[in-house]
């Protein structure tokens, strides 16, 4: 973790040094016009000191090159804050984080949702979703307690399905219709809970088939509006809010929803898993 802040904070420091040098302005003309001591150019352009917003302003301001101004200040502000370990997430508990989870929902007018290998939260039944978080408790070995109150919570999550102007365009990959998360009958109940939200009119429900043609290699991300996303991997989540990088993200959701199938093709899939699931 502390390997990754300091290689963000280097990247961050050689892109401002690369902004000064394509202007022509020398370190020590910067630190005059700016008002700092001539050790702070090298110290930010190195790595060695993280620069304020202030900072990050004044090579913009001096150089000319306000355009690149909301890029730079999204990475000052992810440097320190972009990994957060997944203890220290649930360190308050599972109810706490899904309360973390429903306030974002409360701020986006549009949640785009991708996930590889099981069913989004959003879509989930409660029972699902249980054996979804003891399985996340087991491996990260966390406290089990509040698993009641944290699958309460993201069952409140799916009330925004059906109130209020927010839209969701959620997709998932066919293996989530095969993946086994509990038992038969939890997945049976799982399955028939995705017949019914297909057509509710707040949400685009799209699965890419496991025969389309994979764009890149992918990782389960929620994209709040254009504003944020966040990235789940195994160890930790990644919050991206530059602007550049929420872009690419964008362009990966969509060319995964113009793979994907939706409405009765959509309904075929499942059914299908349906049917192998009561068959075995």
């Amino acid at each position: 973790m502390a390997n990754s802040v300091r290689d963000a904070r280097e990247a961050l420091g050689a892109q401002l040094r690369e902004i000064r040098r394509r202007a022509g302005i020398s370190g020590r003309e910067l630190a005059r016009l700016s008002g700092w001591h001539e050790s702070k150019v090298s110290k930010i352009e190195y790595g060695r000191l993280n620069p304020s917003d202030a900072d990050v302003r004044a090579y913009c301001e001096h150089a000319r090159a306000n355009g690149q101004l909301p890029d730079l200040l999204a990475t000052v502000h992810n440097i320190d804050a972009a990994y957060m370990e997944y203890r220290r997430q649930h360190a308050a508990g599972l109810r706490q984080w899904q309360k973390k989870s429903i306030k974002l929902a409360e701020q986006a007018k549009l949640m785009r949702i991708y996930q590889t290998a099981v069913i989004p939260g959003i879509l989930q039944t409660a029972e699902y979703a249980e054996a979804i978080l003891r399985y996340s408790t087991a491996f990260y070995r966390l406290p089990s307690d509040d698993i009641e109150e944290a699958v309460a919570n993201r069952m409140e999550r799916q009330q925004f399905l059906y109130r209020g102007d927010r839209r969701f365009h959620i997709l998932f990959a066919e293996q989530a219709l095969s993946t086994t998360v509990g038992d038969d009958t939890v997945m049976i109940g799982q399955l028939d809970r995705l017949l019914a939200v297909i057509g509710l009119p707040r949400a685009s429900v799209g699965i890419v088939p496991a025969t389309a043609e994979l764009p890149l290699q992918l990782t389960n991300f929620v994209m709040f509006d254009d504003r944020m996303v966040n990235v789940e991997a195994i160890t930790a989540e990644l919050t991206i809010t530059q602007p550049r990088e929420i872009a690419v993200y964008g362009r990966a959701f969509n060319a995964l929803a113009g793979q994907s199938v939706t409405g009765q093709a959509a309904r075929s899939l499942i059914t299908a898993a349906l049917g192998n699931r009561r068959t075995i």
